[in-house]
C-alpha cells in the first residue's frame, strides 16, 4: 500500500474542518502536515473532499507518495506533535 505525506496551507476560516477531514485519512504529525498509508480509492475520496473544502485561489494542498513506508527516514528535531503509529 502507498505511503503518503500530505501538508496543506489553508486559509484559517478552513481549517478546523481541513483538519479533521484529513485525521479521517493519515496520521496528524505536526501543523497542517499528515503521513500515513492509503488504498488508492481512499487516496481519490481525499483528495475529492479536500477539494471541495478548499479556495483554488488562496489554498494549497500537496501529496508526496512513495511505494512504502519502509523506503522512507524521518529524522525530528524538537517535539514531536503527533506519534505515529499504526493502531488507530
Amino acid at each position: 500500500m502507498p505511503y503518503y505525506i500530505a501538508v496543506y496551507d489553508i486559509n484559517v476560516k478552513r481549517g478546523s474542518k481541513m483538519l479533521k477531514l484529513f485525521r479521517r485519512y493519515l496520521t496528524w504529525v505536526q501543523n497542517s502536515v499528515f503521513e500515513g498509508e492509503m488504498t488508492m480509492a481512499q487516496f481519490q475520496e481525499l483528495q475529492i473532499e479536500a477539494q471541495h473544502l478548499m479556495e483554488v485561489d488562496e489554498d494549497s494542498v500537496i501529496f508526496y507518495e512513495m511505494r512504502d513506508e519502509r523506503y522512507t527516514e524521518r529524522t525530528v528535531l524538537g517535539s514531536e506533535f503527533g506519534k505515529r503509529s499504526r493502531f488507530l
